[in-house]
């Protein structure tokens, strides 16, 4: 009677996701076929730091934006590498580069937050663009954001949101590749989060702070949006600028969008286990923000997401014919499956990312409270600038 009730809860749980993503999904629109471009000065911001791997690649792949007026800050921090190097080449060979020498890092300050900071500060566009120099653009990513922002820009009122409240910033999610495990296992977990649990449709009908959401991968600002949050020293020590950045830009009274920019770039984040753990631990509790949060979505997730799978399995090996609790723990499963497959499909994932969806759901919880541990050790950081504390 207790393995049906649960697994009773299961199925809402899983239903409910499935639901929101369903919705969401119809929301999460590609932009507009851009007509007649933009004379807006749009200025990429890329905080590097012992990135001779990465950095070349990113901006040789801006430079070939079919929306010319850009320019290209790179805020290289204090690199041991090649990083200073590459830059003064690339800034040698087109005026667009703009290597900027690093300072030292104030206290109370996080590495990649006081990066952007200096590369805003010196930015002369109507737009920024923040990125990641792990990041490779499309030539049209530039042109195809801005048609995406007048459509957001120019979308009638809905909801309980202010008539008034203009645009501030629109953001994306870069085509994630994954290759290895840990990479197909806990990647896409971003996509389901996110899907399964921000109602756009609200996103869109207030300016709630709440309601929001951003990829630090791609964040497009208005200057003027920018500059009334006081820009990233609103969130100095966050180690989670794509919660922390929409949220100060509704508390400054503008909106804040998401659109489908998975054909505008690509992403590999990391390339094995221990960078794709530490990755994600050094954020995943931030985003969360609490305690309390944590322990309830540990809670949801294990019971709505891992639970049907375990007693599908000891179901299996102890059958006990056609009862309710197998029917509603093959229905749960089912959501999932559903649920995964779709959002594989959209974002360009493998789809094994859908039978190893409890895989994913327990490396998620996982990592969510090893990020708890170091957000109370204070051993967050951001290529070795610890959160919070000067280096």
């Amino acid at each position: 009677m207790i393995l049906t009730i649960l697994l009773a809860l299961a199925f809402l749980i899983s239903a409910g996701a499935l639901a929101m993503t369903l919705a969401n999904l119809r929301l999460y629109q590609t932009p507009p076929e851009a007509s007649g471009g933009s004379a807006a000065k749009v200025s990429v911001c890329i905080p590097a730091r012992d990135e001779e791997a990465n950095i070349e690649a990113c901006v040789r792949s801006l430079l070939a934006s079919t929306h010319r007026d850009i320019e290209v800050l790179v805020y290289d921090d204090q690199s041991t590498d090649a990083t200073p190097e590459i830059l003064a080449r690339l800034a040698s060979e087109d005026e667009r580069v703009r290597p900027l020498t690093a300072q030292p890092l104030p206290d109370g300050w996080n590495g990649k937050q006081h990066a952007c900071w200096q590369c805003a500060n010196n930015a002369t566009g109507d737009y920024f663009l923040f990125t990641d120099a792990d990041v490779r653009f499309e030539p049209d990513a530039i042109s195809a954001t801005l048609a995406a922002w007048k459509a957001a820009d120019d979308a009638p009122a809905m909801g309980n949101r202010p008539p008034d409240a203009p645009l501030g910033l629109i953001s994306t999610f870069p085509r994630q590749i994954v290759r290895s495990p840990a990479e197909v296992l806990l990647v896409p977990m971003i996509f389901f989060i996110l899907f399964s649990y921000l109602p756009m449709f609200r996103m869109r009908g207030t300016t709630d702070p709440n309601a929001s959401a951003a990829c630090g991968q791609y964040i497009f600002a208005s200057r003027g949006c920018y500059e009334a949050f006081k820009g990233h020293a609103a969130f100095k020590d966050t180690m989670h600028d794509g919660v922390k950045m929409p949220r100060e830009a509704r508390k400054a009274g503008y909106r804040t969008d998401l659109f489908d920019g998975t054909a505008l770039s690509s992403v590999r984040m990391y390339s094995n286990l221990k960078t794709t753990w530490k990755g994600f631990a050094k954020n995943a509790y931030e985003g969360l923000g609490s305690p309390g949060l944590l322990i309830f979505l540990t809670v949801m997730h294990l019971l709505g997401h891992v639970l049907p799978w375990i007693a599908l399995l000891a179901l299996i090996i102890r059958p006990q014919g056609i009862t309710i609790a197998l029917g509603l723990a093959i229905a749960a499963a089912a959501c999932h499956l559903y649920q995964r497959a779709l959002l594989a499909r959209r974002f360009g994932l493998p789809l094994l990312t859908a039978p190893l969806h409890v895989f994913g759901v327990l490396g998620m919880v996982l990592v969510q409270w090893d990020s708890f541990r170091l957000h109370r050790s204070g051993q967050r950081a951001w290529r070795g600038r610890v959160a919070g504390a000067s280096a």
